[in-house]
């Protein structure tokens, strides 16, 4: 386990207990106001929200005393939809869930999907070592935006630049991997759609060499930033008996000192072959959620230069015809191979029934999907576990007994996606 590390302006003991017992308990427990209450509507069309999200709060002068969060503005159906079309079909919606991570959401709906079909222990190695450096590109991806985001947020102007810099530079490695810049739909059930092109992997590993600079030269304007300091240390404490509570995944779970990690706790694809460390906060506050964030970047860029280099030949999808479309110049010359495109386009995969849950380590948290089947090419019934929902639901409980202004703060350090919080 490593632990992010610490920028001491006071002693850290003294600094843990003081914002442990500074963190509010929720509105009931605070003091009565002497003035009168007033409501506000914070979003949905705030930016500080970071999408369709309204707050209702209620204020006693400058002091937050109530908070709901209101979701749904950006509702969509997916996961009716996804009840209305063939499992493959359903693969561009994941691309609209955390929009920011196209990429993992695409191997997380195929890796659930083929559990339920038990072809996931059949996938080729070349494959899985394609979805990691995909699910770590994201990561990577969404992060950065994260970051500058949140940097934004508080008052950095130049931190956002510098991440979308980098992020342009992964942009052009998608297109040149899958043929599209943001919404991506690369996997297919069984494997990915094509195989990597010629200097790629040198152009990847060009970018892990100019990556790091940039998070050492994001680090230089933040973590010593007595401004950045000021507006994230103590606030938005999140004890570690809360952050377990209310569900709390990924990097908002990790800040608070609990040390899981879907890819360590849960290995798939070939996760459980790499070396990398789960970075964890020590206070939970905004200030060890934007560490525990530039760690994990770091640690995904190790996690892809070792993908790179243990890169395996070999084929990209699993050999079954009757699992994703069979290749082209068979299907011209082969009535076997006709029939099975012919069915496969109109009928989709023939999962068996059954019912499963797959949950991955995705940017924001876990994202899970959960499968029930009664047979055929489309699902009987499908729930998504988005993690910036299940994030959310702190809100009520965390935001009470701060000021007005630290709310900017405390929902940029949480990071979430409203894409994937309406599905």
């Amino acid at each position: 386990m490593a632990t992010v590390h610490d920028i001491e302006f006071k002693d850290p003991h003294a600094r843990a207990a003081d914002a442990i017992s500074a963190a509010p308990a929720g509105a009931q427990d605070l003091p009565e106001a002497e003035g009168e209450k007033m409501v506000l509507n914070m979003g949905p069309s705030h930016p500080a929200t970071h999408g369709v999200l309204r707050l209702v709060l209620e204020l006693d002068g400058e002091i937050i005393t109530k908070a709901a969060p209101d979701v749904g503005y950006l509702h969509r159906g997916d996961e009716k939809i996804a009840e209305n079309m063939t499992y493959t079909q359903f693969i561009p919606y994941t691309d609209r869930l955390d929009y920011l991570a196209p990429l993992a959401n695409n191997v997380a709906y195929a890796l659930a999907v083929e559990k339920l079909m038990g072809i996931d222990k059949d996938l080729p190695l070349r494959c899985q070592y394609i979805r990691v450096i995909c699910c770590e590109l994201a990561r990577v991806s969404a992060h950065l935006l994260g970051l500058g985001a949140f940097a934004m947020d508080v008052g950095a102007l130049t931190v956002f630049l510098h991440t979308f810099t980098q992020r342009e530079t992964i942009y052009n490695l998608c297109e040149a991997l899958t043929g599209a810049r943001f919404t991506t739909s690369y996997t297919r059930i069984g494997g990915v759609s094509r195989d990597i092109p010629p200097g790629w992997v040198e152009q990847c590993r060009k970018f892990c060499d100019e990556v790091v600079v940039n998070f050492d030269e994001s680090e230089k304007l933040l973590t010593r930033n007595r401004i950045f300091v000021d507006r994230t240390r103590d606030m938005g404490v999140i004890s570690r008996e809360d952050a377990i509570d209310y569900g709390l995944t990924g990097p908002n779970l990790r800040g608070s000192g609990v040390d899981f990690d879907m890819r360590k706790a849960h290995p798939y694809l070939v996760y459980d072959k790499l070396q990398f460390d789960i970075p964890t906060g020590s206070v939970g506050d905004c200030y060890d959620r934007y560490l525990v964030r530039m760690e994990e970047m770091r640690q995904s860029v190790r996690i892809l230069r070792q993908c790179l280099d243990q890169l395996p030949d070999g084929p990209i999808r699993v050999a079954d015809g009757k699992v994703g479309l069979p290749p082209k110049e068979k299907v011209l010359t082969s009535m076997e191979e006709l029939i099975h495109q012919f069915i496969n386009v109109t009928q989709g995969d023939n999962a068996p029934p059954g019912e499963i849950y797959f949950g991955a380590e995705n940017p924001k948290g876990e994202l899970g999907f959960y499968i029930n089947s009664t047979g055929g090419g489309t699902p009987n019934r499908m729930k998504i576990r988005a993690p910036s929902f299940v994030n959310l639901s702190i809100l009520p409980h965390l935001l009470p007994g701060h000021m007005m202004s630290d709310t900017v703060a405390i929902l940029g350090s949480l990071d979430f996606v409203m894409g994937e919080c309406d599905r």
